[in-house]
This record gives C-alpha cells, structure tokens and sequence, in this order.
C-alpha cells in the first residue's frame, strides 16, 4: 500500500494543513527542460517523495508527459514505483547492498556500480537468477561521495567487459559545485569525466550512454548536457542557488496551507510558546495554526518565519510546537477558518521556498523534502 497522504482534487481534504500540487506546472516544467536539453533525453529525479511533491502521483505525471528515465535514491522508492505500475526505466543512484541486488533485478531496477567489487556482485547475482542486470556505472570526478575515482576509472570499465550478465547501459558522474557563480570546479570535474570517457573510443567500443548534468548543470553548463541530464529540484519549479543561471523559465508547482484553529488577545508581558522567547509589550491578537515540527515545519522557523493571511505578512511568534505555531496579528483581522499560506503562491506575494529556507538557516532542497508524510497532498490541474 501507497503510504503517503495522497488526496485528489475531487475528495474532502480531512485536515485543513495540507499540501497543494499543481500538475499542469509541473508538466510545464518537464517541457521546458526537455526544450532547453534537447536532443539529450530527461531523467526525472523523484527522490525524497519527489522532493516534497508526492513520489508516484509526480511519477505517473511523468510518465504521461513522455519523461525518458525516473530517477530515485533507494531500492525501497524503486519498488514502490512498479507496485503502482510504472513500467519505463528507472535507475536507483544510491549505493547498494549485496544482499539486495536480487530485488533489483526482479523488479527490473537498474542498478549504479560504483566499484569493482560492487560490479562483480552485481554479475554474480544476475548469473544466479539466468538474468541480465541493467546499471550505469559511477564516477567520481570530485565529489568524493559514491563511485571510483576518475583516476582509477579504467579498473571498472575494464571489469565491465568481462562481466557476462551485465549490460552496461550507462556511465555518470556527479557534480559538486556547478549551482556556484565560479564553475571552475565544475568545469574539472566534466573534463575528468570526459578523460574517462575515451576508454571507450580508444578501444573501439560503443559509447554507453553519458549523463552529468544536474539541475544546476541544466542551467549553467550546456556543455554538460550530453545524453541525459538529471533534474531535480528544477523540475519542482525551484532553482537550486541565489547565483544560477536562470536559462529555464520554471514555476513552483507546490504551496503548503493550512486555515486558522484559533484566535485570542495576548496580553502585554504574557509570553507566547514554550521557553517563553516571545512577548509583546502591548495587547496584541495572535492565531494559532494547526502545524509544527511534526509536519516538516523547522523549528529554526520560531520567531523568525512570516506566513500570509488575508493578502498580509504575518510573523511567526514563539517556538514553534511539534503540532501548532502562533503567528502575531497585531492589531490585523482574521476569523478562525481564513486560510494561511505557509510556502508558495498565494495572495500578498507568496512565500517562496528561498525565503523560507534563509529564515531556517537551510537549503530549499531540505524545506520541500521535510514536509512530512502525515500532511495531506492535493493534486491540481488537467496533467
């Protein structure tokens, strides 16, 4: 079973905190990438409950708007993909267990081989069972996370030609710095990988499909395109640094809300929340709004965070609690039920996931992806 909150537009979102998922942005996102990309195919990365955004509803989207790849982190994400049917190729960049590469294979995931030990496993497996496994092998042209060293590259494409139940569909690399306004680094790190690459030219061998390019690379480096690139966060209509490129026009395709649970008058010298960090020194009206910590809401947020009611900024007040926060009204206007926008378009502006992640002290990338699971997502739109 799906263990997501998954709510369709034409059902009762039960809980008045949810997420807001436009398809036709997202679909729009997808098209254009793949016009800015072109003729390099499109692997959909949907890591991390696609960033935020609903792992097999955003997966089904892709699939219908002709995305070429998926692109997950874990086996588990694989498996939950052709649980709902999806049947186009999906490849699991995280690094594997030996004992679960039958899995992969069962479930005609394709693997990363970022070693030759793990290569070997992978052939050995695949023997067992009578199968051909599918993988990409990696790279690391600077990262220094998964993958042989671009130095010592040549020992892994080597033990690829004598593996006989591997089909060798792919080769990739990572990079560490190409979101920066200084892509030297990034630069290095695709001349490395293309070093690498003559391996194959050099012995008369087809070229297996080359993919570097992230979404920062999408943006700043087109040279990085080749075959296939990989967008993430891009995809979700948020670009990954301040400094980017904007070469992609992109819209957020996410909004997070929830409606005011309460309202009262706080008296000057009665402070608000836990640890007591928040007072005012005159009456003040202050909502409470039924989402926390619980839901991915950061508690670095307390005291600092705005949200919008009524068209207005307003600013978050006090700790934020695991399950409800309170936001300082002043002498402002709102009724319990108004709807509060928490990230995302909306009325006065919006809030977007840049801002919300300067007031935590974090990254985009960790705002959307903390959104917790027990937050319902509503779908939107005719994709």
């Amino acid at each position: 079973m799906n263990p997501e909150a998954v709510i369709f537009a034409d059902e009762e979102v039960v809980r008045p905190t949810h997420v807001e998922v436009d398809l036709d942005c997202l679909a729009g996102n997808l098209a254009a990438i793949r016009a800015h990309v072109g003729p390099a195919r499109v692997m959909a990365i949907l890591k991390a409950n696609a960033y935020g955004h609903g792992l097999v509803p955003v997966a089904q989207l892709m699939v219908r708007q002709g995305a070429d790849y998926l692109g997950v982190a874990f086996l588990e994400e694989g498996i939950l993909l052709r649980r709902a049917g999806i049947r186009i190729p999906i490849l699991v960049l995280g690094g594997i267990a030996g004992e679960q590469i039958p899995l992969f294979l069962r479930h005609d995931l394709t693997l990363t081989a970022p070693s030759v030990e793990k290569l070997r496993l992978i052939d050995e497996a695949a023997a067992a069972l009578g199968m051909q496994a599918r993988v990409h092998l990696k790279v690391d042209t600077g990262m220094e996370r998964i993958g042989i060293h671009y130095y010592n590259a040549h020992l892994l494409l080597e033990a690829s030609l004598t593996c006989h139940h591997v089909q060798v569909e792919g080769i990739y690399s990572h990079f560490a710095n190409a979101d920066a306004a200084d892509l030297a680094h990034a630069r290095l790190q695709l001349q490395r990988f293309h070093e690498v690459l003559e391996f194959y030219p050099k012995r008369g061998l087809p070229m297996p499909m080359r993919h570097m390019a992230n979404s920062a690379g999408i943006l700043q480096l087109p040279e990085s395109h080749l075959d296939l690139v990989r967008p993430g966060i891009l995809l979700y209509g948020v670009y990954p640094a301040a400094d980017c490129i904007r070469s992609v026009p992109v819209q957020a395709a996410l909004t997070w809300k929830s409606r005011v649970a309460y309202f009262k008058v706080v008296q000057p010298g009665h402070p608000v929340s836990y640890g007591s960090t928040w007072q005012s020194d005159r009456p003040v009206r202050v909502i409470t709004i039924p989402v926390g910590y619980g839901d991915g809401y950061f508690r670095a947020l307390s005291n600092k965070a705005e949200v919008i009611v009524r068209g207005v900024r307003h600013p978050v007040v006090g700790r934020v609690c695991m399950d409800q926060m309170m936001v300082n009204l002043d002498q402002g206007t709102a009724y319990n039920g108004d709807e509060v926008i928490l990230l995302g378009a909306g009325p006065g502006g919006g809030i977007s996931a840049d801002e919300l992640a300067s007031w935590a002290g974090t990254i985009p990338y960790e705002v959307l992806t903390n959104i917790n699971t027990r937050v319902p997502r509503l779908y939107r739109g005719e994709a």
